[in-house]
């Protein structure tokens, strides 16, 4: 038998179908989601028609982060409202210091959409339900409000001044004005010299560039910092305004003093670029000794520490020095070595000519006689093959051994007395004339031979510079 399945009820299908079409109708008109992390709501002020309508969006950097969800008039007659948005987690967090500006979309989006600056990380942040104040909020600007703005009256005022604008950037100046002109400009219009002055703008706006970047410091609040430094400076001059009044009177006087003596001031500013070229010339090599002067400091500082110390330690050193040196002391041992001390200036003034001799022999025998000992003489047949100065050395063996030839037991003298075949014949030996003999052997004649007188002894060229004789050039003579 088939059980028959129970049917629901006309009251609680009516119930679930009105909950269901609630529901519906909750999530189409923005009702947040049950269950869900609340929504971030923020609020801004607007001074100016808004021009946003519910659900315009909102974004940061050109992305969408939220929508407007209502626009609330202040009232009265003023044109300010408030504008309530909900911000997305991917737009969080939000700054006090946030700013909001209503701009147009683009052509095929239609209407306006709110571009939040979500602030600096330093400030605080603001909390869910938070205000921006109308100084932190701009509004669009319509063609139509542009020329509401633009009546009769101020287009007129416009066009005058312009004119006269106009009038004085195009008259050419008189040679009375000239005269106080800057050369580079003279004889030009106002506005021809602000068209030269282009030429400079691209550098004096990367110098203001660079002075604006350091004006921002180089830590966080730095600048304010140095607002807050001014501000204290203001204030003590505040509070000193008599000796401010004077400092304003006497600066007065120094302008006035400077303006009398402009040409030399003018002449001094000309000498300036090359002054500064010359300075950032050495700034180089000066900032290349930082490093070297910061490493000798830092050698230096351990030193320093230690010198206290020195000092405490030299200082009886210094006491018991100066009592030894005190003309007590000291006077009487100056007593006892002057008269040594004047005897060894004479001494060494004596010393010195001694020394200047002993050198110039030393010079002598290392520049002339050592060369002239260490030769090798060629004297065929009878060519040694020693140096000069050991055949010099054993000539001495060799005069002894030929003079006892000539004694009462050499045999000169007792065998061969007669002479042998070959005669031998002197030069003239004055009014005795020539000698004539007999010899053993035949002479081999003399090396070197003699030129008939000795070689000239000059004494003022000293030893040293006298060139080495060259003893193998010298010819043989002939024999008697």
């Amino acid at each position: 038998m088939r059980r028959r399945r129970q049917r629901v009820s006309n009251l609680a299908a009516g119930l679930i179908g009105a909950t269901v079409i609630l529901s519906v109708c909750w999530l189409v008109f923005g009702g947040p989601l049950p269950f869900s992390s609340s929504t971030f709501v923020l609020r801004a002020a607007f001074t100016v028609q808004t021009q946003l309508h519910l659900g315009s969006p909102v974004r940061i950097a050109g992305v969408d982060v939220g929508t407007v969800t209502g626009i609330g008039r202040v009232g009265g007659s003023s044109t300010a409202a408030i504008a309530t948005m909900t911000i997305d987690r991917q737009g969080l967090p939000i700054h006090a210091d946030a700013t909001a500006q209503i701009r147009p979309r683009l052509f095929l989006e239609g209407n306006f959409y709110v571009d939040l600056q979500p602030g600096t990380p330093g400030a605080p942040t603001l909390a869910s339900g938070g205000t921006l104040p109308a100084s932190q909020t701009s509004g669009p600007v319509q063609l139509d409000r542009v020329l509401s703005a633009l009546d009769s009256n101020a287009r007129q005022n416009l066009q005058t001044l312009l004119q006269g604008l106009g009038q004085a950037l195009n008259v050419r100046p008189t040679a009375a004005q000239d005269a106080t002109q800057d050369p580079s400009v003279r004889g030009l219009t106002a506005g021809q010299a602000l068209n030269r002055s282009l030429n400079y703008a691209a550098a004096a706006f990367e110098a203001s560039t660079l002075v604006n970047q350091a004006l921002l410091g180089q830590q966080p609040h730095d600048l304010s910092g140095a607002v807050g430094g001014s501000e204290r400076t203001l204030s003590a001059l505040a509070s000193q305004s008599a000796h401010l009044q004077d400092l304003v009177t006497t600066f007065d006087q120094t302008m006035g003093a400077l303006a009398s003596r402009q040409q030399d001031l003018s002449q001094t500013i000309a000498l300036l670029p090359p002054l500064l070229r010359s300075a950032d010339s050495a700034l180089g090599p000066l900032e290349a000794s930082y490093g070297p002067t910061q490493r000798f400091a830092a050698a230096l500082t351990p030193g320093v520490d230690q010198l206290a110390s020195t000092i405490d330690t030299g200082m009886p050193w210094l006491s018991a020095a100066s009592r030894l040196m005190s003309r007590r002391e000291l006077g009487g041992l100056l007593a006892s070595l002057t008269p040594a001390l004047q005897g060894t200036a004479v001494t060494l003034i004596s010393s010195q000519k001694l020394l200047r001799g002993s050198d110039a022999l030393a010079q002598c025998f290392v520049h002339t006689l050592i060369p002239t000992g260490n030769e090798y003489v060629q004297d065929p047949p009878l060519t040694t093959g020693l140096q000069l100065y050991q055949e010099l050395l054993q000539s001495a063996v060799g005069i002894a051994s030929a003079a006892q030839n000539f004694d009462g037991n050499g045999r000169y003298v007792r065998a061969t007395a007669g002479g042998g075949s070959d005669r031998v014949q002197t030069g003239p030996l004055g009014t005795d004339g020539p000698l004539y003999g007999n010899a053993v052997l035949p002479s081999l004649g003399t090396r070197p031979a003699f030129p008939g007188s000795p070689p000239p002894l000059v004494s003022t060229v000293p030893c040293l510079r006298s060139a080495p004789p060259n003893l193998n050039s010298v010819r043989t003579g002939v024999g008697p």
